[in-house]
C-alpha cells in the first residue's frame, strides 16, 4: 500500500512510493489552459574528433554559422557554444529548434574536424592554460577577482525559461519550486566523468558549480524586495558582478520576463531536455493557481535542501534521494514520480503528460545520462570512448 504525505506545494497527498510505470493520465484542470511559454538555452563543448581533446574553436565555429536561422552565442571559455530558442508554447515546436540547432553546430564543428558534445563536464582533463573567453571587459574583471575559479565556466547546464511571468511572481514560484530542484538535478544527471575518472557522483557539474559564491539554492524571500536586497548583497560583497552573475538554480531572468531554472545538466538526449522544460512549465503554472501570498509561502528547511541537492548530484535518478518535505530517505524515481503525480492536471492540460511519463519510464528502463556514461566506461576505463558516446548520442537527435 503507498504510503501519502501532505505536499506543500498543493495541500493534497502525493504519492510517496508510485508504481514504476506511468500513473493513470488524470483529467485537465477546469480553467488551467496551456499558456506559459518555453525557451531553452544549451551549451555544448568543442573537442578535436581525432584526440577528443578540448579545442578553443568557438570564434570559427560561431563565425561559420552566423548566417544559420538560429541564436548562436560564445560562452565563458572558447571551448563552447551556447544555443538559445525562440519563444515556445509547445513541446513539437521546441524540439524543432532544438534540433534544429543541434544540426547547424556539429555540421559545423565536423568540417573543421571537431564534434559537438552536450556534456556537462570536461570528460578528458582540459588545457591548461584554459582557453577563457575575455572579449568583454566584465569577463576580463571576473577572471582577475575570481582566478582559478573561472576554471569551471567550461561546465555546461541547459537553462529552462517559462513565461510570462513577472518578477514578484517569478520569486513566489522559486519559493514553493526550491523542494525540487534536487528532483531536476537528479533527472538531469549527466556529469559522472571528469579529469578522465569517474567522480563517484552522477552530476560531478552539480558539485563544482556550486563553488560559486553566488551559485547553488536561491534563498527563500519573504518578498520581492527581499530578493532585489540579496542580489544587491552579493554585488556589493564582491560574490558577483552584477545580476548576470546571479548563478542560483532558480531565478527570475534579468532579460526576459521568465523564470529560468538553471540546475540541470546539459545532457545528449532531446527528449531530457523536454522532460525538463514540461515539468518546469507544469510546476511552474500549478504555483502560479495558487494564492500569491508570499510571506506565506511554505517551505522546508536550507539544511535540508543542501542535503537533497547534494544527494541528488551525488546518486542521480538511479539511487536515492531526500523528500525534501519528510527529511526520509527515498528513491530518486519515486520522487520524480511524485512530481509527475503532483503535476498531473497541469501535464494534460498543455499536452505533455505522454511525453513525460514515456520519457521517465525509457530513462528508468535504459538508464540515465550517467549511468549510460558510466556504462561505457565500465567497459574498458577510457574517457575516449565516453566522449565517442556522447558525441553519438548528441547528433542522434
Amino acid at each position: 500500500m503507498n504510503a501519502r504525505i501532505l505536499s506543500p506545494l498543493s495541500g493534497a497527498g502525493t504519492l510517496v512510493s508510485p508504481p514504476p510505470l506511468p500513473l493513470a493520465v488524470p483529467r485537465p484542470a477546469a480553467g488551467r489552459p496551456a499558456t506559459l511559454s518555453l525557451g531553452v538555452e544549451e551549451e555544448y563543448l568543442l573537442v578535436d574528433a581525432r584526440t577528443w581533446h578540448l579545442v578553443p574553436a568557438a570564434p570559427e565555429i560561431l563565425a561559420d554559422v552566423a548566417q544559420a536561422d538560429h541564436a548562436f552565442h560564445g560562452e565563458g571559455t572558447l571551448h563552447q557554444v551556447e544555443t538559445a530558442t525562440p519563444v515556445h508554447h509547445t513541446l513539437d515546436g521546441l524540439r524543432e529548434s532544438l534540433t534544429g540547432a543541434r544540426r547547424v553546430l556539429g555540421a559545423a564543428a565536423r568540417a573543421r574536424g571537431y564534434r559537438l558534445i552536450a556534456a556537462a563536464s570536461p570528460v578528458l582533463t582540459p588545457p591548461a592554460p584554459l582557453a577563457l573567453n575575455l572579449d568583454k571587459e566584465r569577463r576580463r574583471t571576473r577572471r582577475t577577482l575570481f582566478g582559478t575559479l573561472t576554471d569551471n565556466l567550461v561546465s555546461c547546464g541547459r537553462h529552462v525559461h517559462v513565461g510570462t511571468v513577472d518578477k514578484p511572481s517569478a520569486v513566489r514560484v522559486s519559493n514553493r519550486m526550491r523542494p525540487w530542484v534536487p528532483t531536476f538535478v537528479a533527472l538531469a544527471a549527466g556529469s559522472p566523468i571528469w579529469h578522465g575518472k569517474d567522480t563517484g557522483h552522477a552530476s560531478w557539474r552539480t558539485v563544482t558549480w556550486s563553488s560559486w559564491p553566488s551559485a547553488g539554492l536561491p534563498p527563500h524571500f519573504a518578498s520581492t524586495a527581499a530578493y532585489d536586497g540579496a542580489v544587491r548583497g552579493l554585488i556589493h560583497s564582491g560574490a558577483a558582478l552584477d545580476t548576470g552573475m546571479v548563478y542560483w538554480d532558480l531565478r527570475p531572468s534579468e532579460n526576459w520576463p521568465t523564470l529560468e531554472l538553471r540546475a540541470p545538466d546539459m545532457s545528449p538526449r532531446l527528449d531530457g531536455a523536454l522532460l525538463q522544460a514540461a515539468l518546469a512549465r507544469a510546476l511552474t503554472a500549478h504555483i502560479l493557481a495558487e494564492e500569491p501570498d508570499l510571506s506565506g509561502s511554505p517551505f522546508t528547511s536550507d539544511r535540508t535542501l543542501r542535503l537533497a541537492r547534494w544527494r541528488a548530484a551525488r546518486d542521480g535518478l538511479e539511487g536515492t534521494g531526500i523528500d525534501p518535505f519528510t527529511g526520509a530517505e527515498v528513491p530518486a524515481a519515486t520522487l520524480a514520480w511524485q512530481l509527475v503525480d503532483l503535476l498531473g492536471p497541469e501535464l494534460e492540460a498543455a499536452g505533455d503528460y505522454g511525453h513525460v511519463s514515456r520519457t521517465l519510464t525509457d530513462m528508468l528502463r535504459e538508464g540515465s545520462a550517467a549511468a549510460r556514461q558510466r556504462a561505457v566506461f565500465a567497459r574498458r576505463g577510457r574517457a575516449t570512448d565516453v566522449l565517442r558516446h556522447l558525441a553519438e548520442e548528441t547528433e542522434a537527435c
